[in-house]
């Protein structure tokens, strides 16, 4: 496994369309990855040692969002998100399967 980014410039599709202008005055962009780790499953449930709870984030309890946790992420994604690959249907005609998390 590994760590991949790209910085391009996406005026046209990552910023409603040119509604959020990127201020390019602010370059060079800069980003950093340090003592980077992470284990999980892309889908829950892909692979059997997925489901286990030898890390603190498998627990049960953190499978799904609380009806308060939900109504605050309907909030953020309302009133904050810019962009959602999930509804780019010009770039994407099927949804990644993430986009099926039903989140």
């Amino acid at each position: 496994m590994g760590i991949y980014s790209t910085l391009w410039n996406a005026d046209d599709w990552a910023t409603r369309g040119g509604l959020e202008k990127i201020d390019w005055s602010k370059a060079p962009f800069y980003a950093y990855y340090k003592d980077f780790d992470i284990e999980a499953c892309a889908i829950p449930g892909a692979r059997s040692n997925c489901n286990t709870i030898s890390n603190w984030w498998d627990a049960p309890s953190y499978h799904q969002l609380s009806p308060i946790q939900a109504r605050a992420y309907r909030w953020v994604r309302l009133h904050h998100m810019i962009y959602d690959y999930c509804t780019d249907r010009a770039r994407y005609a099927v949804p990644p399967p993430e986009c099926f998390a039903g989140i």
